[in-house]
C-alpha cells in the first residue's frame, strides 16, 4: 500500500466545522483520493450517535450536545483528549468495518502496552479498557465504502464531564486516562506513535505529514 496522509488540525478546535469538513471530504473524494488521518483536540462537546438516546445525557450543563451520523451512543470530547479521524476507502483496503474496529483497538492497545499499560478491547462494547475502565472510544460512519469519524484517547484531561453522561450508553461505566496510569505525555505527544501504529495495522508503511 502507498502513502497515508496525516493532517494535524491542532488543539482547541470547534467540533462542528471539523465534522462538516469530514463529511465534505468523504462526499467529494474521488476513487483515487489518498486516505487520510486527521489529528485534533476539540473544545468541550458531547456527541450523540445516530441511534443515540438523549436519556444517556444526564446533565450536559454548559457543554453543547451535537447529534452526529456515526454509530454508537454518547461520548465526550474536550481538552486533553487525542482524537484521530480515519478517512479511509475501506473497499480499496479490502477491510470490513468490524475488522477495522479491531485494528483501531489493537493500535491503541499496542500504544498503551509500550508505556507499560495493559489494555483490552471488548467485542460487545467497542473501545479500549484498562481494568474495566474506558480509556478510548471509537465510532465510525461508512458512506459508499468510505469511512469517517474515528477514535478518541483520554490522555490528560478533566474527566468530570463523563459523569454527566452514560458513556457510550452504559450507566455507571467508569473512564480513565493515560496520565492517571503513569504516562506523562501531553495530549498531542502520543499522536505520531499512534498514527504510525494505525497505519501499520491497516496496511500502510509510509506516512506523509501535513499541517493545516
Amino acid at each position: 500500500m502507498g502513502t497515508l496522509k496525516v493532517r494535524v488540525l491542532g488543539a482547541n478546535q470547534p467540533y462542528l466545522p471539523t465534522l462538516e469538513a469530514m463529511q465534505t471530504f468523504t462526499q467529494q473524494r474521488s476513487e483515487e483520493a489518498v486516505d487520510e488521518l486527521w489529528i485534533v483536540e476539540h473544545q468541550p462537546v458531547f456527541t450523540l450517535g445516530r441511534n443515540g438516546q438523549m436519556e444517556h445525557v444526564l446533565s450536559a450543563g454548559e457543554i453543547p450536545v451535537v447529534k452526529v451520523d456515526r454509530g454508537g451512543q454518547v461520548t465526550y470530547h474536550g481538552p486533553g483528549q487525542l482524537v484521530i479521524y480515519l478517512l479511509l476507502d475501506v473497499r480499496r483496503l479490502n477491510l470490513g468495518v468490524r475488522e477495522l474496529v479491531i485494528k483501531i483497538e489493537q493500535s491503541i492497545i499496542q500504544l498503551l502496552g509500550k508505556h507499560g499499560i495493559s489494555a483490552a478491547g471488548d467485542r460487545e462494547a467497542p473501545g479500549v479498557y484498562v481494568a474495566g475502565k474506558k480509556i478510548a472510544a471509537l465510532g465510525l460512519r461508512v458512506s459508499r465504502g468510505k469511512t469517517y469519524h474515528g477514535l478518541s484517547l483520554n490522555v490528560a484531561m478533566n474527566l468530570e464531564p463523563f459523569t454527566r453522561i452514560n458513556p457510550c450508553g452504559y450507566a455507571g461505566l467508569e473512564v480513565t486516562q493515560c496520565r492517571d496510569l503513569g504516562m506523562t505525555e501531553t495530549t498531542m505527544e502520543p499522536a505520531g506513535e499512534l498514527a504510525m501504529l494505525l497505519a501499520q495495522e491497516i496496511g500502510y508503511q509510509q506516512l506523509e505529514w501535513l499541517a493545516d
